[in-house]
């Protein structure tokens, strides 16, 4: 059996120390110089224990001050469902319950060339124009989701919904708006891929570079199989637990 290597086993002996409550949330650590010497490694392989541990959220670095126990995130819980959603808007109180944002931020840019990797999911030709939207999305004031949304033009110019976020159908989501100029959505493809937290995600999202991020292409369709929109979404893992739910069609 191949022997652990030493950074994991440091990380390990540390993550017991830190649940154990040797130091408190919020408290910190010994310098790394001190806890290399206590266990009798260099400092490049405290430095990657501590690395690791901050990857799994027990840990947070702040520049110019030390490392910390950081302070336990609630997870709320999205359910990404179309069985729900066909039953009509939930309540409040289930929007609480379920993560779902309660606020958010959009900014618009319209004549946007398409790049190629998006105008194969949108299945028009690099350069067609689109419109790009940025969102941040809070719940409880706290950034739970950024996105990127992708609308081709060619399907919503010259029309009322042209900008998600703007005219009488702002914020009532892509399938109410397509509906309203006679596009009828039928399928939703979603793409979930595990991914670290880049420096803007994290520095949007208020958690640290490297941690566990979700990300999701999605890819929405109309009646006639055509894309209609595509958005990458980065959810991050210490603040939401996706779920998926299935209706079962019946006989």
């Amino acid at each position: 059996m191949p022997r652990e290597a030493p950074y994991l086993a440091v990380a390990e002996l540390l993550r017991t120390r830190i649940l154990g409550g040797e130091w408190e949330i919020g408290q910190r650590l010994p310098s790394r110089a001190r806890l290399a010497v206590e266990y009798g490694v260099g400092r490049n392989v405290l430095q990657r224990a501590m690395e690791r541990l901050i990857v799994d959220g027990l840990l947070e670095g702040r520049t110019g001050s030390g490392t910390y126990v950081r302070t336990p995130r609630e997870r709320l819980r999205l359910v990404r469902s179309r069985h729900r959603e066909r039953s009509g808007p939930p309540s409040s109180a289930i929007l609480k319950e379920r993560g779902r944002a309660d606020a958010w931020d959009a900014d618009s840019l319209i004549r946007v060339p398409a790049p190629e990797a998006i105008a194969v999911r949108l299945d028009v030709n690099p350069g067609d124009l689109c419109v790009r939207t940025h969102y941040e999305f809070l719940a409880g004031g706290q950034p739970v989701q950024l996105s990127e949304s992708w609308e081709p033009m060619a399907i919503t110019e010259g029309t009322p919904i042209a900008l998600p976020e703007a005219g009488p159908l702002a914020g009532t989501g892509v399938v109410e708006r397509m509906r309203s100029i006679g596009v009828i959505v039928e399928t939703v493809v979603e793409v979930p891929r595990p991914a670290r937290a880049t420096q803007a995600q994290a520095n949007l999202l208020g958690v640290s570079v490297g941690d566990l991020v979700l990300q999701i292409e999605r890819t929405i369709y109309d009646t006639s199989g055509r894309p209609v929109e595509t958005a990458d979404m980065v959810i991050p893992d210490a603040r939401r637990e996706v779920v998926y739910e299935f209706g079962v069609d019946r006989p």
